[in-house]
């Protein structure tokens, strides 16, 4: 039998994957019915947490995560499932010697970790494509028994001061004592996943493995709704197939190999866990007792239930391959033939082509970059793709609780997340990280956007819009910011996120997408509004914002005021004010090409940036400016109940934010739209007003034939880049530092009454358990950022030209213009994935086995961020979400060098 292949097959140059595209994005196909959805972890999560003290860690622990249903979601090993998440599909393994099988990634929940959650387990995403037609992922599986309790201990043990103690430290690997789980999906049609599970004995010795390939319903019935019924799966055949439920079909699963079924149910096993009855004999840890303990009462034996798996064995020798192929299909409707056994030769055809067609579209993508980038780029990419990720939750439910069961604590009610009672999420959701930050988080998501818009455009609109739908955001006009804090303040950069997408996909795709910019800007006009009415707290134009995603920038934590009443007014809340409403303009613009109306709302963002601009700059009415002369840089200030102020001065990336508020418009833009004449309403203005703005005067300069909108002046962008520039503070060899070198020895501290607090430069782990730690704000090298600092300089470059030049590095006596100092940092932030003169990859710092073994150093991490001297990577470890958009990077030196 040949699986029925869809009939797309590239047309000219334009590669299979793009019309598999189309095909979704028109509605045409629903080759997004089925992907790499599956979350990695679902347990210590918000979600499921119906504590009274909010501690989800403690609410759902590991140890839970085998015995206990989930109430709003799934997890497994580098698994499957369709767009709701009704039907799971993942490989489960056990090497003999485990106390529980491996059926999900194993890590340390925040209380655990020197440094916060941390993954231990170890796996790789390797490829994938936009509508999941093909996906490849690897996790590699100790043959001896697998440390928990030593990497729990451990890490107890250690101190913030102290390095993570991470699954490689332990020895496990030593002498290639692993098996290599590869695991690919590929799709026949939207409907037809081909599934192929490859082992491989890497180390010396036999090792025997067992291998459960699983397919289970998503608990959706325990809840109390009437109309939910438990489903079941059963055999037919040789094929487990299941019910038609409430949003999916039935489908079969077959399998190239014969062993054991073996079936229960995705219920709580309440026995263990709370030492109850069983309400009935099958419950979710039924496969770990059958195998581990022996208990073969603990399977149905009239093979049904809502979970099932083929329990297969094998001894493999030293090098040996084992391949299982297996075949997820529609089940066959009245009046279909049956669906056959899979062949191999047809099996791998299929996988091949899908394959090659994964090729192809990277090569349309980014086309001929060398070998080393490619490796980066692909993988990259395929992060992206296996990073999106199932969210369930409505709050109001969640607070309420369920009709059957206990309702929830009272406390819940009185918590900030009790507001966003309306937010009702069922989305495929591009998550931070897969495993360590398993939910949405806002601005992160509008990096993910960035990322996604020369892979997939058509994801990336969807992604950057997602947050701003009705059943997200609250009626305030917010839309929310991650899950363990729904109202925190994000940095703003929805309209960036939104702007840069239709910029990439016309420029790589073609066409203006004037529906969906005009789509993002009316709803990015009522979060517009609630910045505007809601941070500026003093009504002067200066925004404070408190976490605006910096985590432990600051040296106090700047959420909330000192113990005194002192409160700190940031440099970077009013920069990022700027920036929105400069991105906001921008969008205008471009919409009013093809609608006039837009003309006239250009004059909104005109006057609202230039009274950002003024306050950031000038002191008028407050007594106080952010900038801060004598050092040429722009500081936070405390501003003390007496009415007295003072710098907080540490130079940080918080300082550099206004950097970011840049652009400018050409002679005929600003003759179409008079209002882009901002020296012209300046001038005016400062006439009606008996005062000029003497501090703004470059605000609406000419060069070159272009006008300038930028919060900082020229004279200062150059004191300030002289910094940035400087090897000694911010300048590393992998990018721009989140805080300045000079405090490694020379810390900064600061008391205020009670108030006392020591900064100093910190390249790696956080040294403090501010936002639980588990980030680092305080010198490491953060991808994100540099990215849009690379953008501001190139946007001051397209403007100043050759007439702009700057040492680089500070010192050096070799001088060049901002562009190709932009694509200098580039090369130091693609350089960290790169190998280096030493033919070692920065980003996997000083682990021996993982820079020279050919068996790892080509595989490839993408770190939340990167130690501000060696490069090596830092916090999260699958951070493909941000630290994807390298991706970007790669492709722009692709065309300029």
């Amino acid at each position: 039998m040949s699986p029925s292949v869809s009939s797309i097959e590239a047309i000219g140059t334009e590669p299979a994957e793009l019309l598999r595209c189309r095909e979704r994005d028109e509605g045409d196909q629903p080759w997004d019915r089925w992907g790499t959805y599956l979350s990695d972890r679902q347990w210590g999560t918000v979600r499921e947490d119906y504590s009274g003290d909010g501690n989800a860690w403690n609410a759902f622990p590991f140890d839970h995560s085998h015995l206990r249903t989930y109430r709003w979601g799934e997890d497994g090993l580098l698994g499957l499932s369709d767009e709701r998440c009704l039907l799971c599909f993942s490989p489960v393994v056990w090497n003999g010697k485990d106390s529980i099988l491996k059926e999900r990634l194993f890590g340390l929940g925040n209380p655990e970790g020197n440094h916060g959650e941390d993954i231990k387990d170890t796996m790789y995403h390797l490829a994938g494509t936009p509508t999941g037609s093909y996906a490849k992922a690897l996790y590699r599986y100790p043959h001896q028994r697998f440390p928990y309790q030593e990497l729990r201990d451990e890490n107890r043990k250690r101190s913030r001061q102290d390095n993570e103690y991470e699954l490689v430290d332990t020895g496990i690997f030593a002498d290639n004592r692993f098996f290599d789980l590869h695991v690919e999906y590929a799709k026949a049609s939207p409907e037809d996943v081909l599934i192929r599970l490859t082992i491989t004995n890497r180390g010396l010795d036999e090792a025997d493995l067992h291998l459960l390939p699983s397919l289970w319903f998503r608990n959706t019935w325990s809840w109390g709704d009437p109309d939910r019924h438990r489903p079941s799966l059963r055999l037919q055949g040789n094929r487990l197939v299941s019910d038609a439920i409430e949003g999916l079909v039935s489908y079969d699963l077959s399998c190239s190999e014969q062993g054991q079924w073996l079936f229960t149910e995705n219920e709580t096993n309440t026995e263990r866990l709370y030492g109850q009855s069983l309400q009935q004999p099958y419950v979710k840890d039924a496969f770990h007792r059958f195998l581990i303990e022996g208990d073969q009462k603990a399977v149905n034996p009239a093979q049904t239930g809502s979970k099932a798996a083929l329990h297969l064995q094998r001894a493999l020798r030293p090098g040996e391959i084992w391949t299982v192929n297996l075949r997820l299909k529609r089940n066959s409707q009245q009046g279909e033939r049956p669906p056959e056994q899979v062949e191999e030769s047809a099996f791998n055809s299929l996988m091949d082509r899908r394959r090659q067609e994964w090729l192809d579209h990277l090569q349309w993508v980014a086309p001929d970059l060398n070998a080393e980038d490619r490796a980066i780029h692909a993988s990259a990419a395929a992060g992206l793709f296996w990073c999106r990720k199932y969210y369930d939750w409505y709050v109001a439910r969640w607070l309420r609780g369920d009709n059957n069961a206990p309702r929830p604590p009272e406390e819940r009610w009185h918590t900030e997340n009790a507001y966003w009672r309306t937010l009702r999420a069922r989305n495929i959701i591009s998550m931070p990280d897969c495993w360590e930050y398993p939910y949405f988080c806002q601005w992160d998501l509008m990096f993910h956007a960035v990322a996604f818009a020369e892979i997939d455009p058509g994801e990336a609109k969807r992604q950057c819009r997602m947050l701003r739908q009705a059943s997200y955001t609250a009626n305030n006009g917010q839309s929310p910011a991650y899950e363990w804090a729904l109202s925190d303040a994000n940095p703003p950069i929805g309209a960036w996120a939104a702007l840069r997408i239709f910029q990439i996909s016309k420029r790589r795709y073609g066409g203006k997408d004037y529906p969906f910019l005009r789509a993002s800007l009316r709803e990015l006009l009522l979060e517009y509004g609630w910045w505007a009415n809601r941070t500026d707290r003093n009504g002067d134009s200066l925004f404070e914002g408190g976490f605006l995603g910096l985590d432990n920038i600051a040296i106090f934590d700047r959420r909330y005021p000192l113990k005194d009443g002192s409160r700190i007014e940031q440099s970077d809340g009013t920069a990022w004010m700027g920036m929105l409403s400069l991105n906001m303009l921008e969008a205008c613009v471009l919409l009013s090409e093809d609608r006039q109306e837009y003309k006239s709302l250009c004059d909104r963002f005109v006057r609202d940036f230039s009274r950002l601009t003024y306050a950031l700059n000038s002191s008028s009415g407050r007594g106080f400016v952010n900038w801060d002369e004598e050092d040429g840089f722009y500081y936070d200030v405390l501003k003390r109940p007496d009415g007295s102020t003072d710098y907080l001065r540490t130079r940080s990336l918080s300082g550099l934010i206004p950097l970011l508020a840049i652009a400018t418009f050409d002679t005929g833009t600003v003759e179409s739209i008079p209002s882009l004449d901002v020296s012209t309403y300046l001038r005016d203005l400062g006439r009606d007003r008996g005062e000029e703005f003497d501090s703004i005067t470059h605000l609406g300069s000419w060069h070159r034939g272009r006008i300038l909108f930028s919060i900082v002046p020229p004279q200062r962008l150059r004191r300030i880049l002289e910094r940035v520039f400087d090897e000694e503070e911010f300048l590393s060899p992998y990018g721009i530092r989140s805080l300045s070198r000079i405090y490694e020895n020379n810390p900064y501290s600061y008391q205020q009454g009670d108030d006392y607090a020591t900064i100093s430069y910190c390249p790696a782990d956080s040294p403090v358990p501010m936002f639980g730690g588990n980030s680092n704000w305080r010198g490491p090298v953060w991808m994100p950022i540099n990215y849009l600092l690379i953008e501001a300089l190139q946007k001051f470059a397209h403007y100043f030209g050759d007439d702009f030049k700057m040492e680089f590095p500070t010192g050096s006596g070799r001088e060049l213009n901002l562009w190709d100092i932009s694509l200098e940092l580039e090369e130091r932030l693609v350089g960290i994935f790169r190998r280096d003169g030493n033919d070692q990859r920065p980003f996997n710092g000083n682990v021996e086995l993982f820079q020279t073994d050919p068996q790892w150093r080509d595989l490839f991490l993408f770190n939340e961020y990167f130690h501000g001297c060696n490069g090596a990577g830092v916090g999260a470890s699958h951070q493909t979400g941000w630290t994807a958009i390298v991706t970007k990077m790669i492709t722009q030196l692709q065309r300029w060098r």
